[in-house]
């Protein structure tokens, strides 16, 4: 029954309506007309990035072929929930190449790629036991960099920044830098050689040059709540080198952690940047997020926050951290940044909120909520390459794309209905339907149109022509032997469908080799090529012998082939 032509053409009009319906125009989000058909990166214009792991950051027993495919994933996710119709993202050796075609905003996808994501919620510290360091951590400095390239800036009282901000700063926190010089004293008399020199009262004594200088010392300034100091920011740099120190860094108390603040505070003339002493163990981290999001805005101070959960696990040690610290300051601590703080007020569970920075934008909050649910990247990524491809190039290629098309076309069409007549004429009826199904095809599974990919179209049109040559030759050769049309017809698609499988078979094979090594380009031109050479082999050994079938039906039995 299925071998009927009427059953034929139910067949092929169910498959033309489905492709007809897949090149139909969709709508988004929005309710704009969006085209069926994803253009590639080349195509369209957009972004293309190599991205490498950071191996500096790895420990020394890390897995770098399981962190890259961890990587890939944790991308993947981002840039799916980025708005990016199609992304590439895949792995090519070492490296990871994320194809972003459409892009309006590239430098926020390229913060989107960069961020870590890692995060934290800490308890900010009174900072007592840093200021205890300050005295010798000011000698490290004054060794590792040198006397003579600081500033002669001896200890002196530190600005009070709370008051001037209007803020009321706990009196210990107040107090403790307005007597670093006392501690300072202390620590020097703990000093041996300071000792010996004091049990000579009488001996003259030469101070070491240097060391009345305290740089990191006067570089700060008590902030808004205790645990958090202000260093201007012309002074940021040298604050920043200074504790990058690997010696200033083996003076830091264990049980704290000293981040910077990402806020600038602008006060009293000048700009500042915090920096925050907290606990060493973190309340909970990213891992025990469940989700977060989405962001939206406090309708009291109008500051952007993003609501997060946590997973059980998270809740139980949520709630445990909270529960000793009610009335103490928490700080929500991304990629080691002080993101924002906040006075923990009651025992937190499984739901709360990260209230960001007056400055931060509504769109950095979207991106954070994003990037949380995401996860956290196993370890720092790098971009190795970045290529910016313009619109103005998609449309040229486009344009010369559509001309090799169509020029290809016409010409094959022509030599057909030229060489083999009504027979040329059925093959062009087939090859319409062809590129009906080609087209769907690509639209149908979502696959991306490239440069490439258009030669493959083109190349696959002529693998389509190619096997309609094969059977017509072979047709010829049995009406030359004396036999009747119809018989000629059946065994000219007959001994043909061996070395059209052939061909076909092992074109198909070579592109989803392309497909499943290549990159980019390439398996845009691999893609197109198989989904050509299927509908090709349908359209040549189905479709045209649906035609042939028609076509004998009203022709007597003794007539021959125009072919």
């Amino acid at each position: 029954m299925f071998s009927t032509v009427r059953w034929r053409l139910i067949w092929i009009a169910l498959i033309a309506v489905m492709c007809g319906w897949a090149l139909l125009p969709k709508e988004d989000e929005n309710g704009n007309a969006v085209s069926p058909l994803n253009l590639g990166l080349d195509l369209q214009g957009g972004m293309h990035l190599a991205v490498e792991i950071d191996e500096s950051a790895a420990p020394p027993d890390a897995d770098l072929d399981d962190a890259i495919e961890r990587t890939v994933t944790t991308l993947r996710n981002r840039i799916d929930q980025f708005g990016v119709r199609e992304p590439n993202i895949q792995r090519a050796g070492d490296r990871i190449i994320v194809e972003l075609a459409g892009l309006d905003d590239p430098e926020r996808a390229v913060a989107l790629v960069n961020q870590t994501a890692h995060m934290e919620f800490s308890i900010v510290t009174d900072g007592q036991s840093f200021v205890d360091q300050l005295a010798r951590i000011d000698r490290a400095i004054v060794n590792a960099v040198g006397a003579e390239a600081l500033t002669p800036t001896p200890l002196e009282t530190a600005v009070d920044l709370g008051d001037v901000l209007g803020t009321t700063a706990d009196s210990a926190a107040a107090d403790s830098l307005t007597t670093a010089a006392d501690t300072a004293q202390a620590a020097a008399a703990e000093d041996p050689q300071d000792a010996a020199a004091d049990t000579t009262a009488d001996v003259p004594v030469q101070t070491p040059p240097g060391s009345d200088l305290r740089p990191l010392t006067a570089a700060l300034g008590v902030g808004r709540i205790p645990g958090e100091y202000l260093i201007a920011q012309q002074d940021t740099p040298n604050v920043r080198a200074w504790l990058e120190i690997p010696e200033v860094q083996d003076l830091f108390p264990r049980d704290v952690t000293v981040n910077w603040g990402v806020e600038q505070i602008g006060t009293a003339g000048n700009t500042y940047i915090p920096i925050y002493v907290l606990e060493a163990d973190p309340l909970i981290t990213g891992a025990e997020l469940a989700d977060a999001g989405p962001a939206n805005r406090d309708p009291t101070f109008n500051q952007p926050i993003v609501p997060f959960e946590t997973t059980r696990r998270g809740a139980r040690l949520f709630e445990r951290g909270t529960a000793r610290n009610v009335g103490n300051n928490m700080a929500i601590v991304l990629d080691e940044k002080v993101q924002s703080y906040a006075v923990i007020r009651s025992v937190l569970s499984r739901r709360a909120q990260i209230e960001l920075s007056p400055g931060t934008s509504f769109q950095e909050a979207q991106d954070l909520a994003l990037v949380l649910r995401a996860g956290a990247l196993p370890l720092p990524v790098q971009i190795a390459e970045r290529r910016q491809v313009g619109a103005s190039l998609g449309e040229d290629s486009i344009r010369q794309g559509r001309t090799a098309f169509t020029v290809g076309i016409v010409a094959v069409l022509a030599l057909m209905v030229i060489y083999y007549k009504a027979s040329g004429i059925l093959a062009v009826c087939a090859l319409a339907f062809y590129v009906l199904l080609m087209m769907g095809g690509l639209a149908g599974l979502g696959a991306t149109l490239t440069l490439p990919g258009i030669a493959g179209l083109i190349l696959s049109i002529g693998m389509a022509v190619d096997a309609n040559v094969l059977i017509f030759e072979r047709i010829r050769e049995e009406l030359e032997a004396g036999k009747t049309a119809r018989t000629a017809v059946e065994a000219g698609f007959a001994n043909a469908l061996s070395a059209i499988v052939d061909a076909n078979l092992t074109t198909l094979i070579t592109g989803m080799i392309l497909f499943q090594f290549g990159t980019g380009p390439v398996q845009g031109f691999a893609v197109t090529l198989c989904i050509g050479i299927l509908a090709s082999f349908f359209s040549a050994v189905y479709v045209t012998r649906t035609f042939y079938m028609i076509y004998l039906d009203r022709r007597s039995a003794t007539e021959s082939v125009s072919i």
